[in-house]
């Protein structure tokens, strides 16, 4: 996939291989993949983002978190920092770099460890959907490559949608995949609800050498029933709805929103080699089915 600019040195190129050069030119179909998303029988594509653009990631389909956020994590979620979160080449970037950052919330009393430290010795970035798009069931479909490193923790994820009234874990969580670079030949897939007002989860994982050295695609298939996770189409978990309740309050049969981010550090992601920055999760194309009809 090439997109962009062409940048061209004339320098004793014969005649024919200007015409070539000219035609090539004036034929961009040939280079820029400007196709819609392929269709998926029994499947209606009802939200997408293929990245087809540059700079920040659409406004009207991503917002930013920001600041320190979640697991004790070490890193910055900077705002609209290209540096951080950027479109370019037809992907989207999440970068994650060692440098120093201010925490804009800095608190010099508090006792909230998002607050009390003054400064971050790393940024990154997460996105999300919330507040713009929200789904009940269906079938996520991302194609992305993920960074490598001790410390890496790349996620691809949804919320429920009544998070901010209800908080979490009684929302529902549904991690699509996750991957932390101290147990480099795993990929993991997770759900997170409350049960009997305590916090339970179902986990699951598959071997995979060496997932971080090509593109693959991350996928969940969501009914009234079942959560299926597949990597590459190839199922390896299948969680039961009603292990989170078998009422209307199952936060599995309620809308969720998606994020993407990259996490270093942290309750999870451990120590991380600083040896390894910059590191990048690339996304290539984010789809987003329901069941025909």
């Amino acid at each position: 996939m090439v997109k962009g600019g062409y940048r061209i040195m004339w320098c004793h190129v014969s005649w024919l291989a200007a015409v070539l050069l000219v035609t090539a030119l004036a034929a961009p179909a040939l280079f820029c993949d400007t196709s819609p998303a392929p269709e998926r029988p029994g499947w209606e594509l009802v939200w997408s983002d293929e990245f087809d653009y540059e700079g920040l990631p659409d406004p009207e389909r991503w917002s930013f978190e920001t600041g320190f956020v979640r697991n004790y994590e070490e890193q910055y979620y900077t705002r609209a920092r290209l540096e951080n979160v950027r479109v370019e080449d037809g992907r989207l970037i999440i970068e994650g770099r060692r440098e120093r950052w201010p925490n804009q919330r800095y608190e010099p009393e508090s006792r909230d460890w998002r607050r009390e430290r003054e400064y971050a010795e790393y940024t990154s970035g997460s996105v999300e959907t919330r507040g713009l798009f929200s789904f009940q069931y269906g079938r996520v479909e991302v194609r992305a490559k993920l960074p490598e490193g001790r410390g890496v923790w790349p996620a691809i994820w949804t919320l429920g949608e009544n998070y901010p009234e209800v908080g979490w874990p009684r929302c529902g969580e549904i991690d699509i995949m996750e991957f932390v670079g101290h147990d480099p030949n795993r990929v993991h897939a997770n759900v997170h609800f409350l049960r009997d007002d305590e916090h339970a989860s179902q986990a699951g994982y598959l071997v995979v050498e060496a997932p971080y050295r090509d593109f693959h695609v991350y996928a969940m298939e969501w009914d009234e029933r079942h959560i299926a996770f597949f990597f590459d189409d190839q199922e390896y978990h299948r969680v039961d709805l009603d292990i989170a309740g078998e009422g209307a309050d199952n936060p599995f049969r309620r809308p969720h929103y998606l994020k993407l981010n990259l996490a270093l550090g942290g309750t999870w992601g451990g120590e991380i080699d600083d040896t390894i920055f910059p590191q990048q999760f690339v996304i290539d194309y984010v789809r987003v089915y329901q069941r025909g009809g």
